[in-house]
């Protein structure tokens, strides 16, 4: 097979299976072997994290681009087009390029299946491989590789980063690499590696044990938030560390903390850039889909939070934005329906009004999907076209909608609303 449309490696990869009986990295491994092992002709920083490793990841690929470093990411998922799933210097791969890496990925790929013919590959490991391919032929100097799902049996854990980050643990994907938190913890350790530091961001207490001891097995010096370096917020976010101190503008707390974990690992690259700089990187940076402003007054935020954490962290935001301006909160949700549903709607406070919705993907929840007292407690629309607009004109001058639950869901808004509407202004 030879592609010759964008659409059409896009349309193969999305045909593929998602996952294998066996959940290891022996396929992956197989083909990046046939295909000259790329994934070890770049220096790579390697993050992952139940929240944050999306944010962290763009906040550092900004700064290596700053210090004049030739630098790949690896993103997931997408919010305007595929494409910005693999970027090299914050612009997107182009439909050629993607044309071309794909006819390499296959060509190899068809060998492998001649040789056996129980070889196969499911959608990450194609898009892994992509990647990989795609920076080393670029000749990156650098690139920042977001884990998938978890860490150990992650596709994209075939590197050996100089830096590995773990911006925070908590419950998301219990039933892949759960189901407690000390499951989900051990599954991410599994990215640090024989003595390459590790930083660790906003991590419970209780999970702490276990990642300093698969440190300590690596002999991997660990950098803590909170203990070797710090992040406050007094209307503009301040990180320190024992030699320098630094001062970005506000935006809310989790985003400050990934700002402080990306700015430490950066540093431990070693790469020349003033403080003045690194400021001015951060302040740049713009997160697709992430806190991302459609409208000013009143006020819309498009932000994918799709667990416990990510809501929890987004409501709590919104709902001291709304007491300080004596308005109310609206919110339009959809979720996948393999997510903690029932917890994710209990943080909602009672005076929000929330409207259920749904999108024509098959783990998107429909209306039956949702717990019998979330239907019972909220209204529900299925074209989220409607929804938006029936939210959006009730909204009075003090009031705040939030879009959220799922990035396929902004990514449907933003698509529909169109990007210039979109006014992606750092917060």
């Amino acid at each position: 097979m030879k592609f010759t449309k964008a659409q059409e490696v896009i349309d193969y990869l999305y045909a593929l299976p998602h996952l294998h009986p066996k959940n290891n990295l022996s396929f992956i491994k197989r083909l990046l072997l046939e295909l000259g092992n790329p994934q070890d002709l770049v220096k790579t920083i390697h993050i992952t994290g139940t929240n944050g490793k999306g944010s962290t990841s763009y906040y550092l690929s900004n700064l290596l681009k700053k210090a004049g470093q030739k630098t790949g990411l690896f993103v997931s998922p997408y919010v305007y087009e595929f494409n910005e799933r693999i970027q090299l210097n914050n612009q997107n791969i182009s439909d050629q390029d993607l044309v071309k890496t794909a006819n390499i990925v296959q060509g190899t790929y068809e060998k492998l299946q001649q040789q056996d013919s129980t070889f196969s590959l499911v959608t990450f490991e194609y898009e892994v491989a992509l990647a990989f391919v795609y920076f080393a032929q670029k000749k990156c100097d650098y690139a920042v590789i977001e884990v998938g799902i978890g860490g150990e049996h992650d596709k994209t854990n075939v590197i050996m980063p100089e830096v590995s980050v773990i911006t925070t643990i908590g419950l998301d994907h219990e039933k892949i690499i759960g189901p407690t938190i000390q499951d989900i913890a051990r599954e991410k350790s599994g990215i640090i590696k024989a003595k390459r530091p590790v930083v660790l961001g906003n991590v419970p207490e209780v999970v702490w044990p276990i990642l300093k001891s698969k440190a300590e097995e690596e002999h991997a010096i660990v950098y803590q938030l909170g203990r070797d370096f710090s992040v406050l917020l007094d209307n503009q976010i301040v990180y320190q560390d024992h030699k320098r101190k630094l001062v970005f503008a506000l935006r809310p707390q989790v985003e400050a903390y990934d700002i402080a974990v990306a700015c430490q690992a950066f540093f431990l690259l070693k790469l020349p850039l003033s403080n003045e700089e690194v400021e001015t990187a951060i302040n740049q940076t713009i997160i697709p889909g992430r806190y991302q402003i459609l409208r000013e007054n009143p006020l819309i935020i498009l932000d994918g939070a799709h667990n416990i954490q990510a809501m929890s962290n987004l409501l709590a935001v919104v709902h001291r934005m709304t007491q300080q301006k004596h308005g109310k909160l609206y919110a339009l949700v959809t979720m996948m329906k393999d997510k903690d549903l029932e917890q994710v709607f209990s943080l909602f406070d009672d005076k929000d009004e929330v409207l259920l919705t749904t999108l024509s993907y098959p783990r998107v929840a429909k209306k039956d999907d949702f717990p019998i007292d979330v239907q019972k407690r909220y209204n529900y629309e299925k074209d989220y076209r409607a929804a938006f607009t029936q939210l959006r004109d009730h909204l009075g001058a003090n009031d705040i909608l939030i879009v959220s639950g799922s990035f396929y869901l902004v990514s449907a808004i933003l698509t529909w609303k169109g990007k210039r509407d979109a006014r992606t202004r750092a917060r």
